[in-house]
């Protein structure tokens, strides 16, 4: 059975491997720095940081990924966003249909949203065939940043 829980400091050592699996892949098409990732990961385990939710996937009670969301307001339809910024699951379990539950389970957490994104990189075709089965379409925006993260 497919279960989610918030993270807590303790599931560092469980998450940050993942985490860092997560961003030798595919998904992620530029290095980010450890340290970077490691305050991501305390953010999201915090529950003194409302902006970011990490979650603990687990498969009959063992951890099989993680999820890291946040939300905001979407004026482009009139409502709130679900950003989905990361979402990792163990090779070993994948193509299962555990990924199709996640997605179900994500609107079925947040039914107020009117809108759930997020980014997937060219080389990951797997997940683009994944997230276009599971209704998602390609919204064409060239992103602009401005980084402040020292």
């Amino acid at each position: 059975m497919l279960t989610f829980r918030d993270l807590t400091p303790e599931d560092h050592d469980l998450v940050v491997p993942m985490v860092q699996v997560f961003y030798r892949s595919d998904a992620v098409d530029h290095p980010v720095d450890a340290a970077i990732l490691e305050r991501s990961f305390q953010d999201a385990a915090s529950p003194a940081e409302p902006l970011l939710r990490g979650l603990l996937i687990q498969w009959e009670d063992k951890p099989a990924g993680y999820m890291y969301l946040t939300q905001c307001y979407s004026a482009e339809v009139g409502g709130r966003c679900v950003f989905l910024e990361e979402i990792f699951l163990k090779e070993e379990y994948r193509r299962r249909g555990l990924g199709a539950q996640v997605m179900a389970w994500l609107e079925q957490e947040y039914p107020a949203a009117r809108r759930f994104r997020l980014e997937v990189t060219q080389a990951n075709q797997g997940a683009v065939h994944f997230y276009q089965k599971a209704g998602y379409a390609f919204l064409r925006y060239e992103q602009m940043v401005l980084d402040k993260i020292k």
